[in-house]
């Protein structure tokens, strides 16, 4: 008696037109994920690195980048509203799709399921990070010398300091494996070959995310007067020229 077996294709499929409204909508969602979304993480994790140089070389980078013309225009269309969209219509995608995990339990269903929930671990960890940052406290515009204290004294209750450690791994896996699926859905890697090759860069990229996002953390906790700034420095309400929101 014979069988009839259906096949299931492997692999990410591209974005196909002909889908009505929803194909620009996922064109945009993949696109905002690495422009301008994928753009602004990368500076976040240069700029945040500043720390291992120090509590002073990590104020001035603050003190530059709200110091920028425009900055709060910058930061609402270039960071917010592209990062709510691209959550938000993330989430939606979540919600509509089936990752078929149990059923096919191959590798790409199981990428696409660490793809969503690290996806909705960054968006909790971004945006508990932006409030505490940048809402709550010392007021960093006005006082970005003591931008190096507000993180140290942030990590050292232990579940921010272990919050920041996930975060930074979810958002790290999160963007890397959002590459490998722009360029395959964008049909910039089309062979498994070139897939291939692109999953070990994206892996790659996401192990020194990770890397220079744990050796900034560990800057906090150093000893020393280059890494524990005076009491001046945070106890003062406003400085000349402006602050940060790192």
């Amino acid at each position: 008696m014979g069988t009839v077996a259906s096949s299931v294709e492997r692999g990410v499929q591209p974005i196909r037109a002909g889908q009505g409204h929803s194909f620009l909508l996922r064109r945009l969602h993949s696109l905002s994920g690495i422009v301008p979304v994928g753009v602004f993480l990368l500076e976040h994790f240069f700029s945040n690195a500043f720390a291992t140089n120090g509590w002073e070389a990590y104020a001035e980078q603050v003190k530059f980048l709200t110091g920028l013309p425009f900055v709060v225009w910058l930061e609402i269309i270039g960071i917010y509203v592209p990062l709510a969209y691209h959550s938000l219509y993330g989430f939606y995608i979540w919600y509509r799709g089936e990752s078929n995990v149990s059923d096919y339990p191959w590798a790409g269903n199981f990428m696409y399921s660490a793809q969503r929930w690290t996806g909705a671990i960054a968006f909790v960890y971004m945006g508990w990070h932006t409030y505490t940052m940048r809402f709550s406290g010392i007021h960093l515009l006005t006082n970005s010398q003591a931008a190096f204290h507000k993180v140290q004294a942030e990590l050292q209750h232990p579940w921010a300091l272990a919050f920041y450690i996930v975060g930074i791994i979810a958002a790290s896996w999160h963007f890397a494996y959002g590459i490998f699926l722009f360029c395959a859905k964008w049909g910039i890697t089309v062979s498994g070959k070139s897939r291939r090759r692109l999953g070990v860069v994206c892996t790659g990229l996401a192990v020194v995310l990770i890397a220079v996002g744990l050796a900034t953390l560990i800057s906090f906790f150093r000893s020393g007067d280059k890494y524990n700034p005076p009491p001046s420095t945070w106890q003062a309400d406003t400085e000349s020229g402006g602050g940060a929101t790192r």
